[in-house]
């Protein structure tokens, strides 16, 4: 719990202080906000990114343990099969 009154304390002082910041900037405020728009949009845009790659990546695993049971269902199949023909081989024979 003292971990997490950290970390808030840490984001509001850091909130703060980008605040007072903005107020005694000395560009004008058409100017700041314009900036803040286009450092949002960066920030959006890295977090689509991110998402996305995060998404890809989970499909790829996903559609690789698709294959890999696809693969073992397969192989189960086949030696069953071999067991059947070894049993029916087997009856014969007897």
């Amino acid at each position: 719990m003292k971990s997490g009154k950290l970390l808030l304390g840490l984001v509001s002082g850091a909130v703060a202080g980008a605040v007072v910041g903005l107020l005694y900037a000395p560009k004008k405020g058409k100017d700041t906000r314009k900036a803040i728009t286009e450092k949002g949009d960066d920030y959006i845009k890295g977090a689509n990114k991110s998402i996305h790659d995060f998404t890809d990546s989970i499909n790829h695993k996903v559609d690789a343990l698709k294959a890999r049971t696809k693969a073992n269902l397969a192989s189960s199949k086949s030696e069953e099969k071999i067991n059947k023909a070894k049993a029916e081989m087997h009856d014969v024979a007897s």
